[in-house]
């Protein structure tokens, strides 16, 4: 079953093949009329996250400027839709605004605050590395060691014994 295709006004009314809303006779029906343009489908494709709207200290100042201006019934609406503000950001800003935090009109980083490193714990981590390197020198030297003594022992050479031994 073939589906009707969709004509625009201006094309049915506007061509020479067709007579009103009908179309001529002898004209197929799967045929293109003219003065019709095919439109590609909308790519569906959708952004992975969407991303955070960020307002700088001097828009925000910008907005309340404008906001405090607004004395008639629905200006204080129409400006917040225009500019895509929320009117408890608008709030927010007022408040931040009224206690004179400059800071507070800036956009905060979100997310567990970081910390400045502490200098000791850079100078354990570099001791924790030095004893692991020596605690694997240790241990191939005394791989190595019974490697020697059994071998001597296979042998039977007899080595000299360390005055270090109790």
């Amino acid at each position: 079953m073939k589906m009707p295709q969709l004509e625009s006004l201006t094309g049915v009314r506007g061509s020479a093949g067709t007579q009103g809303a009908r179309r001529a006779t002898g004209v197929s029906a799967d045929a293109p009329v003219p003065g019709v343009v095919a439109q590609t489908p909308p790519d569906p494709e959708v952004a992975d996250r969407p991303k955070r709207r960020r307002f700088t200290a001097e828009y925000k100042r910008k907005i309340l400027k404008q906001a405090d201006a607004c004395t008639r019934h629905g200006e204080l609406g129409a400006l917040l839709r225009r500019e895509g503000v929320y009117s408890s950001s608008l709030t927010a800003w007022r408040s931040a605004r009224d206690r004179g935090e400059l800071a507070g009109l800036t956009p905060k980083k979100r997310g567990p605050k970081s910390s400045a490193p502490d200098p000791r714990d850079r100078e354990l981590a570099a001791k924790d590395r030095e004893i692991a390197r020596l605690s694997a020198r240790a241990e191939r030297a005394e791989a190595l060691i019974e490697v020697q003594k059994k071998l001597a022992q296979v042998l039977g050479l007899r080595l000299h014994e360390s005055d270090d031994k109790p």
